[in-house]
């Protein structure tokens, strides 16, 4: 569910796998799955635009031990010495086909890492644009992700072309590390600090925010479960 908060190794239970990378490519023939971080020391400079329904993603940079010198000298690398597409090659050639008009867009799941082992659960994305540009020494990839409502099936890419979607939001990362310090990191409703959840007091459907810290709180499963329900 999107906005859960979990640990590094819940997330690769869920998932199914060890993620030792920040970009994996349609994980076992199913949805591609990315880490992000926009924290002022992260190593790539993801954004989130658009009052949270789009993510600006930086592709990632050569392996250090293929190059002698410092790989945020050089270009990010589109293809292996072999040939083959790296990570960056794969997500510009699926959101280049879709741009194209060739297939649907691939479903990405977004995980954001808040702090030092606590990441949110961003929920799916469609993959929607992939460009280079420089940051001023050397060309980066940049991709462009969309936040959507649902998927209509997260163990492949999204076939249909002409598919409406709806977009949905994410919760700024600001507001996520305000809402954790003022909370505690606890639910408010327990003081539970397993299970828990950003949540919106009033839900995004009825108009409430994600941008305003004091329309977030957090709040453990069971509570959320039993505010959803009361919710007509």
């Amino acid at each position: 569910m999107r906005g859960n908060i979990i640990s590094y190794i819940e997330m690769c239970q869920e998932e199914g796998t060890s993620l030792q990378k920040g970009m994996n490519f349609r994980l076992r023939g199913g949805h591609s799955i990315i880490l992000m971080s926009v924290s002022p020391n992260a190593p790539y400079k993801d954004e989130i635009q658009e009052n949270g329904t789009v993510l600006i993603y930086e592709g990632h940079d050569a392996p250090k031990n293929q190059h002698k010198g410092n790989p945020k000298e050089v270009d990010q690398p589109e293809f292996r010495h072999t040939g083959s597409l790296t990570e960056n090659g794969k997500f510009k050639r699926a959101a280049i086909d879709f741009k194209k008009g060739l297939k649907g867009p691939d479903i990405v799941k977004v995980y954001e890492k808040i702090k030092t082992g606590i990441w949110s659960d961003n929920g799916f994305f469609h993959l929607v644009d992939a460009w280079t540009q420089s940051d001023g020494l050397r060309n980066v990839f940049k991709f462009k992700l969309i936040a959507v409502d649902h998927v209509s099936d997260n163990k492949k890419s999204e076939e249909s072309i002409t598919e409406e979607f709806t977009r949905s939001r994410i919760i700024p990362t600001s507001v996520k590390l305000a809402v954790w310090k003022r909370d505690r990191g606890k639910c408010v409703t327990c003081g539970a600090q397993d299970e828990l959840h950003f949540d919106h007091i009033l839900p995004y459907s009825k108009g409430g925010t994600s941008l305003k810290v004091e329309n977030i709180q957090l709040l453990c499963a069971r509570h959320n479960l039993e505010k959803s329900a009361k919710i007509q």
